[in-house]
């Protein structure tokens, strides 16, 4: 490299020296001064990364030469910046290697300042005490890079003081120079600063930066905890919260684990992280980034070297953090899993959790950590606090070399295209100019795309654009007090998605084609009932506006039928989940359903959060995303009934068995760490044919002999189906029906597995029913540990293969079936598609009998596989002629298809008597077929 010989060899050609280039590192001019200035005490830091213990062997040994603490701290500095220079340079050391000695540095420095101050104040003034008689606690909150443990070299250190409680001092060893406690911290922040940030002969340790605090540079340098949670509820600004994201407290060391530490949390992460999906911080971000942009550029007028700054600039470093930030505020409320201070950690929990595509999260780290790796080097020249790249050859060519390129154009190449890629993902992000993709920007689009005209002042002026049932609707939001009552912006947002949804009714026909509107003016109507109630919430029209796919999706929703609008109407977060491109495409994945609200749950733990309620609400708003997203596959044509009754049953059971191991955790004197318990499923659930909003018919056993163990599961089983149904301010998750157990609703809530079972196969005098070896023929097992799972289905197989009088079986379903269909009249023109003769109900009693009657003698009737595929089975085993099987299991699968549908559009089952002739012959012949 042209540039070695600047780093000070001086050695001739024939001289042994030349045949070893300088190190890179050499050609630094600030190594170059850290190596003449400090050559003796390069030696005192231990050899190897510079982490914490070898950080703090340099310091006591500079301390043992007599250096005071304040000097010893800054050469301790020097040592470590030459380490890391010659780690990173020489040896292409990790970014993580680099970030982590500088934090650790940070938070040593810091600890031994706040050490020393309390030393010298507490001689003068005593300790400083709160009401309650406790000592009261400096907290020192790493902001930014600090707090996200990723420093670069030459960071100043956002810091901001907080003391946990007012009162006032104890007084010195003769009780006297008492002092409020605001005032002894004021003075130990001065003497932080004093040992961190002074400039002395030895430079500093550290450049302080105190702006972030309340009511920044006029605000005081410390505040109490009550002012802290007073300004933010008050006068907290949008920006700020990004900035509190990733605050954390770093010193002092013996503060940070101390309980009243968890007063700060429960301050800052209600501020930080709403309840509900946020996106009405795009606007504020956009606007910050506007100003940080708009600065940089006044930076580089007149300057054009300036310009090119690998952090501030276009597709710089600031762009991969806002987007990541974002994306963490905006759903870290109910997203607790997101909320990670480090911006490579969180790249990954938001791939993970599907807010950006894995390729992209990828790319977007190495991105950042190649802007990051550059960024030092620019400071590794000079030990300047900035982030832009060198005019000089010289010193891009070493940048380039010490990132192992041979060639400074390949270097300055890769940086362009990392910064290209960062801001497009910027752009498509906060909704910048995307010429290169069309996509809309969020501020003035139509639903196709193209760019709309200006957003009126009024919703008045847009009437005349809709068609008249959708007019009407809106020109009631004119004088609507709710409407009145919005802020000018919200009001915007509501005009803004009037027109998007106008302009959508015009963009095609109605059409009854998988994936097409029946009807786009009910959509639109069933869109006005939604949002109607939302007004005050302004969070949702924020998020439809940033997201015109979005909205396009939700309409088309509400306009493929009735019960999605209602659905919605009780869960509207859940649209959130249409901003997926691959939702519609995916299926319902139970681990990985399971590992992620496991993630949720350690999240809530780890900020102290995870109480009953908490646990409570994101078992239901997880729940009802996955009910949402299989609604959406549904009604856009991409999965088939059977297979949204798959996806249900699977939910169902993976929601159980979560709620069923976290209740457990919170029964009182229970006596085993795993209970030994079961959930036997019944009906829909048990067939796997569940529908929306379908109630869970569950038997609750278990097999403990411990002396505790009937009061103990009984408790449980209480506790769990409150947990089940209880309605919270996320709903509820199921409808829970017992009825099926042992002696009905007139039994015990659980049972002893070994009951169950003599019940069951009738050993003693308390017997099943034959309508309940019916409903056994649908049983399967739910959850519990595998060895109950194992004797369930030995007493199933047992109960249904059991030797029985046919001709009694026979007479008692068919008197069953009368019973039901008395239950449910239906009038003589009519037909109902589940209850009427010739109805669903048919072939599931003849599917039940062939079960009970025929299982003994033909062992594949005894899976659990549902109705159609034991028809087929019933047919291919000779007990029903050939062909009435197969037609009977077409039928049945065609009823059920219509039934899904019309309950989807609130429809009613009863259909002309002559709709569906071919379906009903075909199970009048299987109920023929079967019982003659």
């Amino acid at each position: 490299m042209t540039g070695s010989a600047g780093a000070g060899s001086a050695a001739s050609a024939d001289s042994p020296a030349r045949k070893t280039p300088p190190r890179l590192s050499s050609y630094s001019r600030f190594v170059q001064r850290l190596r003449r200035r400090y050559a003796d005490e390069l030696a005192l830091l231990p050899a190897g990364a510079p982490e914490r213990p070898r950080i703090e062997q340099a310091y006591a040994a500079l301390r043992e030469r007599g250096h005071p603490a304040g000097d010893a701290l800054r050469i301790t500095r020097q040592l470590v910046m030459e380490r890391l220079i010659t780690l990173d340079c020489d040896q292409q050391a990790e970014l993580s290697v680099v970030t982590t000695a500088v934090t650790q540095l940070a938070e040593f420095a810091l600890d031994v300042a706040c050490r020393q101050a309390e030393q010298e104040l507490e001689a003068v003034h005593g300790a400083p005490m709160g009401p309650d008689g406790r000592r009261a606690r400096l907290w020192v909150i790493g902001m930014g890079k600090l707090g996200a443990r990723e420093l670069n070299v030459s960071s100043d250190i956002d810091l901001i003081y907080v003391f946990d409680q007012a009162g006032e001092t104890a007084g010195n060893e003769h009780r006297m120079n008492r002092v409020s406690n605001q005032e002894y911290f004021a003075a130990a922040v001065k003497r932080i600063y004093a040992l961190v940030g002074d400039v002395t002969e030895h430079g500093f340790v550290f450049r302080v930066d105190l702006a972030l605090r309340p009511n920044g540079n006029s605000g005081p340098p410390v505040v109490s905890l009550d002012a802290l949670e007073e300004y933010l509820q008050v006068q907290g600004r949008e920006w700020e919260r990004f900035a509190w994201l990733k605050s954390r407290i770093v010193a002092p060391q013996d503060h940070i684990k101390d309980p009243s530490a968890q007063g700060l949390r429960s301050v800052v992460l209600p501020f930080v992280f709403r309840r509900y999906l946020d996106y009405s911080v795009f606007d504020s971000l956009r606007t910050l980034h506007q100003q940080i942009r708009d600065q940089a550029a006044r930076r580089s007028a007149g300057r054009p070297e300036r310009a090119n700054d690998v952090k501030l600039s276009r597709g710089g470093i600031r762009e991969i953090e806002f987007t990541v930030q974002l994306l963490q505020v905006v759903r870290g409320g109910q997203f607790p899993e997101l909320r990670t201070r480090p911006t490579l950690d969180a790249l990954q929990r938001l791939a993970a959790a599907g807010l950006m595509p894995q390729a992209t999260a990828d790319a977007l780290a190495a991105a950042y950590v190649f802007l990051r790796r550059v960024e030092h080097r620019i400071q590794y020249l000079d030990d300047q606090q900035t982030h832009v790249l060198p005019v000089s050859d010289e010193d891009q060519h070493w940048i380039s070399a010490t990132l192992g390129y041979m060639d400074c154009c390949d270097f300055l190449s890769q940086l362009d295209t990392h910064r290209e890629f960062v801001a497009q993902e910027f752009d498509k992000l906060l909704g910048g100019n995307e010429k290169s993709n069309g996509k809309c920007n969020g501020k003035r689009c139509s639903t196709n795309g193209k760019p709309s005209a200006p957003t009126p002042e009024d919703l008045s002026e847009l009437l005349d654009e809709l068609p008249p049932d959708f007019a009407e609707r809106v020109r009631q939001w004119c004088e609507h007090p709710r409407v009145l009552a919005m802020r000018d912006e919200a009001q915007a947002r509501l005009r803004q998605l009037v027109r998007r949804t106008g302009q959508w009714l015009g963009s095609e026909p109605d059409g009854n084609a998988a994936g097409q509107t029946p009807n786009h003016v009910d959509a639109a109507l069933r869109w006005a009932d939604w949002i109607e109630p939302l007004f005050r919430r302004e969070s949702y029209l924020a998020l439809l506006v940033e997201r015109p796919a979005v909205q396009e999706r939700l309409l088309r929703i509400l306009g493929a039928a009735k019960w999605p609008a209602r659905y919605l109407m009780k869960h509207p977060g859940v649209i959130d989940e249409l901003a997926s491109d691959e939702m519609l495409t995916s299926r319902f994945n139970a681990a990985e359903f399971e590992a992620e609200l496991e993630q949720r749950r350690s999240a809530l733990h780890s900020t102290g959060e995870a109480d009953e309620e908490a646990q409570l609400n994101i078992l239901r708003r997880a729940h009802h995303a996955e009910v949402f997203r299989t609604l959406a596959r549904d009604v856009e044509g991409r999965i088939t009934v059977e297979e949204v009754a798959d996806d249900l049953s699977a939910l169902a059971d993976a929601t159980l068995r979560t709620t069923a191991r976290w209740c457990w955790e919170h029964v009182r004197n229970r006596h085993r760490e795993a209970p030994q318990f079961a959930i036997i499923g019944y009906g829909k659930l048990g067939g796997k044919e569940l529908g929306y909003g379908s109630d869970l018919d569950i038997v609750f056993v278990y097999d403990d002999e411990d002396d505790r163990a009937a009061e103990v599961y009984a408790a449980y089983v209480r506790k769990l189906i409150n947990w089940l149904t209880v309605k919270l301010r996320e709903g509820d998750l199921f409808e829970i029906d017992t009825a099926l157990r042992p002696n009905g609703n007139s039994g015990l809530l659980t049972t002893s597995f070994e009951a169950y079972e003599k019940y069951q196969l009738g050993r003693g005098s308390n017997t099943a029913w034959t309508w309940e070896h019916q409903a056994m023929t649908r049983a399967r097992f739910v959850l519990g540990a595998p060895e109950l799972g194992q004797r369930f289905d030995k007493v199933r197989e047992a109960v249904i293969t059991a030797p029985r009088d046919v001709a009694a079986l026979k007479a008692e379903i068919v008197a069953m079936r009368e019973k039901v269909r008395a239950a449910h009249p239906v009038k003589a023109d009519r037909f109902d598609v589940k209850h009427s003769t010739g109805g669903m109900v048919d072939a599931e009693f003849a599917v039940q009998f062939l079960v009970l009657s025929e299982s003994a003698r033909h062992p594949e009737l005894i899976p659990n596989v549902g109705n159609i595929a034991l028809l087929l089975r019933a047919e291919q085993a000779g007990l029903l002629p050939a062909g009435v099987g197969q037609r009977a299991g077409a039928a049945y699968r065609e009823l059920r298809r219509l039934q899904h549908r019309l309950r989807l559009n609130e429809e009613s089952t009863q259909l002309p008597l002559d709709a569906l002739a071919s379906e009903r012959d075909a199970m009048l012949t299987l109920w023929k077929a079967v019982f003659g």
